[in-house]
């Protein structure tokens, strides 16, 4: 094993002994899946528009709205954020 492979090791079996010492403090968070389509329809923005203001490539925008592929991880946040606060995401990535 190298040794950034231990290293990271190290550190889940540390978060793992923290969680179970800790049950209460642990949580886990469900992300629902967010309809692509349906918060950018919400915007009023057209897929080119919504995929430059949110510095998403128009391909991923489409393939998500398609049902290709699907948002995974950081970009499923950034959708429920749109979803929920339009203005305020803008404002954060523009400012």
């Amino acid at each position: 094993m190298s040794k950034a492979f231990k290293n990271i090791m190290a550190g889940m079996e540390d978060a793992l002994a923290f969680t179970e010492s800790n049950p209460h403090r642990a949580k886990a968070h469900k992300i629902e899946v967010v309809d692509v389509k349906a918060v950018r329809e919400k915007t009023g923005l057209s897929q080119a528009k919504f995929a430059a203001v949110f510095l998403i490539p128009v391909g991923t925008l489409r393939g998500w709205e398609q049902g290709r592929r699907k948002p995974e991880g950081p970009a499923i946040a950034l959708l429920q954020i749109i979803d929920k606060e339009p203005a305020t995401a803008i404002r954060a990535l523009h400012a």
